[in-house]
């Protein structure tokens, strides 16, 4: 591990989230600042890419130059500008990797782009300073149901994704059918506290020719399905229980496969990240099957599970002390895969 101090400057910008953060060392946080557009798109029930992109452009120097106020330093004092370069949204990704490299140009400071997963992975370095690889994370948000091996810094082995819909975009669509809105997860998560969870008994997504891979458009078609049929029998909707059924089944499903690769796999860590991670009913069942295995369990802080730079400036200390370093021509590369990269 380096024993100087690397700052690195680090920006996110890959959906609806303006952020940029100053990270000591890939694990202190000098400054953490973002802005969110969540009222904005609540508007229209999602993310609207287009006004997404528009508000950054607005966004991304003031949120920038806080940062750096919040650190109490400038962009000299940097020793490098990271950036979400992919996966995400295309105009929200070229907002932020143009405002890097402009940074990087201008300063004459080397610029490390960074895999937007791999952000949300090392988020949990910030707040848990002992742990280090290998180690199992479960990587779960709006566009994302990842399950990955952590060999190394910057060493992934993509044990199961998912097949169709990821976990936190059928929060969305199911919170959006029974009438909680935008944005779903925590409408989900809050409605489902009031709610019984063995109300309705929803299905749990199995992929034929892999079991570890997930798949959720069942279980939201499900609902839908029940939902429509209540109507059609002039049945009124119970919105809590169906939160409720409906958060079980993902739950269920997420932690199953988990702990079947933590067994199998014979590790005894393991890390829970991404937007989804905030997700209370979730965190409780890992925790649960985790300290029932007697494997130790990191998850973020919520502020650190959503998008925000924090994660980025973290994963790219270790890129950056590995001697990777990206060229002006860095591009943002909206499917971008983990492990493909570098």
């Amino acid at each position: 591990m380096n024993d100087r101090r690397v700052r690195i400057l680090a920006i996110e910008t890959s959906c609806d989230e303006t952020a940029a953060a100053v990270v000591c060392n890939g694990r202190e946080v000098l400054s953490n600042v973002i802005y969110t557009q969540i009222p904005i798109h609540t508007e229209y029930g999602g993310v609207v890419p287009e006004i997404a992109s528009r508000s950054h452009v607005e966004k991304i120097v003031p949120v920038v130059r806080k940062a750096l106020k919040d650190a109490d330093m400038t962009i000299e004092d940097a020793d490098a500008v990271a950036v979400t370069y992919g996966p995400g949204l295309v105009g929200p990704l070229l907002v932020g990797v143009s405002c890097a490299k402009a940074l990087a140009y201008a300063a004459d400071k080397p610029l490390v782009g960074v895999h937007h997963i791999e952000g949300h992975i090392s988020a949990n370095y910030i707040e848990h300073p002992d742990l280090e690889p290998p180690y199992i994370c479960l990587v779960v948000s709006g566009g994302h149901s990842h399950l990955v091996e952590v060999k190394d810094y910057g060493s992934y082995e993509i044990i199961a994704r998912t097949r169709d819909d990821a976990a936190g975009e059928a929060f969305d669509k199911v919170a959006r059918a029974i009438g909680l809105g935008y944005p779903g997860g925590p409408k989900i998560d809050a409605a489902a506290r009031e709610g019984d969870p063995f109300a309705i008994d929803f299905p749990r997504g199995k992929v034929r020719d892999s079991e570890y891979d997930f798949s959720f458009s069942g279980v939201k078609s499900s609902v839908l399905n029940y939902i429509n049929s209540c109507k059609m029998q002039d049945i009124e909707v119970n919105v809590n229980d169906v939160a409720a059924s409906f958060q079980r089944s993902v739950v269920e499903v997420l932690t199953e496969h988990a702990m079947k690769a933590v067994d199998e796999r014979g590790l005894h860590k393991f890390t829970l990240a991404g937007g989804v991670a905030s997700n209370t009913a979730l965190r409780e069942s890992l925790k649960k099957a985790c300290d029932e295995r007697n494997v130790d369990f990191c998850v973020p802080s919520p502020v650190f599970c959503t998008d925000n730079a924090a994660m980025i400036g973290a994963a790219a200390y270790y890129e950056y002390i590995s001697g990777v370093r990206d060229g002006l021509d860095l591009n943002a590369v909206p499917n971008l895969m983990l492990g493909d990269h570098r």
